[in-house]
This record gives C-alpha cells, sequence and structure tokens, in this order.
C-alpha cells in the first residue's frame, strides 16, 4: 500500500487557490447532487482545548474519510487558535488509505476557496469593495482567494490591532499585488462594502443589519460552532441564507441558531445549500438590492477535495 504524505509546506506549495477553488465547486455540487446523507462533526472537549472528528464520503471521486484535528490555543498569538491534525483519505473501490495531508493548511486554503466559490455565485458581478474582518490565517487566506473571482476596485480589512491589521495589509498587499486599506471603523467599512467576509473570533456581533446596504454578500465564516455569532440576527432574518452544509447548519450554526432562539425568524425561514446553487437545482441571488448570506461551518468533502487534489500534483507527496 503506497501512502502519499503532505506536510504543512508540501500542502502549502502544492494546494495553489486557483486549483482548490475549482476542487472545492466540485465537491461542493456533489454534496448537494444526492450522495447519501453525510455524517455531523464530533468534538469533544480536551484538557484546555477540543479535538474533533470529521468523517466522511466524496463518491464523485471514489474516496472517503475523515478531517482529525485538535483546537488549541496558540502560544504565538495570544488570543488564537490553532487548527492542527491530519486528513486522511481512503481509496473508495480498494478501502486503502492513499492519502495524510496536514490538516492546518488545508483548512485554511479551502476555507478561503469555499467562500470565493460561494461568493462567486451569489455576489453581484459588479461588486467593487471588499471588507474582511479579522487579523488571523484565515484573513490572510481570505485576501488571496477572494480577489480571484471579482475584480474588486477597492479591498478592506478590519481588525481590533491597528498594528496587526496595517501589517497584515502590507504583508499580503505586497503578495497579491493590491493596495489593501486597514479599516478603522467597522461601521463605516460594513456600510462602503458589496462583499463582507467575517473571519473572526468574536463572541458577539460584529456586523448589523442597520449598516449593511441593499445588494450586498456576506461570508460569515468564524463561527463554527454554536454560541459565537458575529452578524446580528435582523440581518439573518434579512437575507437569502445559503449554508455550506444544510444539516451541519441547522444544527451547528450560531448565527442561525441565535435568530430562531431570539424568534427573529422561525421554522419556515429557508435555508438553502451552495451545492444546489452551483448545481442549477435553486436559484441563488435573485434580485441587484438582495442581501445574501454564505454561512460556513466547513464539511469534509472539501478535505477530501483537497487531498485528491494534492495527489494529483503531487504524486506520492513524501
Amino acid at each position: 500500500m503506497t501512502i502519499s504524505f503532505f506536510d504543512a509546506a508540501e500542502v502549502e506549495r502544492l494546494l495553489d487557490y486557483p486549483g482548490c477553488i475549482g476542487a472545492v465547486r466540485e465537491a461542493m455540487i456533489a454534496l448537494s447532487s444526492g450522495e447519501r446523507p453525510q455524517p455531523l462533526r464530533q468534538i469533544w472537549p480536551v484538557g484546555d482545548g477540543s479535538w474533533g472528528i470529521m468523517p466522511g464520503e466524496l463518491a464523485a471521486l471514489s474516496t472517503f474519510g475523515a478531517k482529525l484535528v485538535s483546537v488549541f490555543a496558540d502560544p504565538e498569538r495570544p488570543g488564537c487558535t490553532r487548527h492542527q491534525g491530519v486528513v486522511v483519505a481512503y481509496d473508495g473501490e480498494t478501502g486503502a488509505v492513499n492519502c495524510i495531508a496536514d490538516a492546518e493548511q488545508i483548512t485554511k486554503i479551502r476555507t478561503a476557496c469555499a467562500t470565493a466559490v460561494a461568493t462567486d455565485a451569489l455576489a453581484r458581478a459588479d461588486a467593487q469593495v471588499l471588507a474582511i474582518f479579522g487579523t488571523g490565517v484565515q484573513a490572510e487566506a481570505h485576501l488571496r482567494a477572494l480577489p480571484l473571482v471579482r475584480n474588486f476596485r477597492e479591498i478592506q480589512l478590519w481588525g481590533r490591532s491597528a498594528e496587526k491589521t496595517r501589517a497584515l495589509a502590507d504583508k499580503i498587499g505586497a503578495a497579491i499585488g493590491r493596495e489593501i486599506t486597514p479599516a478603522t471603523d467597522a461601521e463605516q467599512a460594513t456600510r462602503a462594502a458589496d462583499v463582507i467576509c467575517t473571519v473572526t473570533s468574536s463572541r458577539e456581533p460584529l456586523v448589523f443589519d442597520r449598516w449593511v446596504k441593499p445588494g450586498t454578500h456576506l461570508n460569515l465564516v468564524g463561527s463554527s460552532y454554536l454560541g459565537p455569532a458575529e452578524v446580528d440576527s435582523a440581518l439573518v432574518a434579512r437575507s437569502r441564507f445559503v449554508a455550506d452544509y444544510r444539516p451541519g447548519v441547522l444544527a451547528q450554526g450560531a448565527e442561525l441558531a441565535v435568530a430562531r432562539d431570539e424568534a427573529a425568524i422561525d421554522e419556515s425561514f429557508e435555508v438553502l445549500e451552495i451545492g444546489e446553487i452551483l448545481g442549477g437545482r435553486v436559484p441563488g441571488r435573485q434580485s441587484a438590492e438582495q442581501v445574501t448570506i454564505y454561512k460556513s461551518i466547513g464539511h469534509v468533502v472539501q478535505d477530501l477535495a483537497a487531498a485528491a487534489y494534492l495527489r494529483n500534483r503531487g504524486g506520492a507527496g513524501r
């Protein structure tokens, strides 16, 4: 049995953003196109952190497997966490393990690429201003991924620390050859934006309905479990709401749960799935004025698609 192994450096070298966007797009279509229901992820508290298992199958690529990941405090970034672990992919025909890859780098890149896929499907074609809230690894990845699907005239980055915001804006701006403007006022950044990505660890809303102009598309990425909500319930109720995987978001999407608890929405509130829209089964944006939300908590088919892409690009790995 030959097992390809890709460490963090190999994942970062081989999992390019344009290629990963294409791989994730096809995976999400497959997820919503009649493949059997997937198990929800399981999370256990362990010590001062948590450990999660995300099992699943991507029959379209004849693979199945799981992501095994711990979430613990990052000593190098106070107040932040690291997602450490591996993605293990199996051959769907033989049952043999065929790939083990660093989960932290895969998660970083595929999450931003999934947001780019959703933005391409839901944002207005003439979107001009991108605002990203957060200064962690996902902010960095989203700054790289989102300009690949829209030709933004302006990119703004907001963070609680002006120093961190400026440093990340300068770093990624130089890497992608674009000016990134540090934003000092969350309300002003929201009001100016056509596309908003929240990739924070905030436990309370940062973006409010009254700030969001008609026609805005939002990607809610930072909160991946029940509890922290990055936007208020009025905004959820106003939106055309799209999940990465509907059963997962219904069970574990914080913004949706808070909106239900606050009676801003009821059981009639429609939750769509991005793969349904990508596959042409349901419409996405219905008007230029409509506010759309893509809620991401992540799904293992994205990791399996990334692992398959790595194997195709890198052969046996290391």
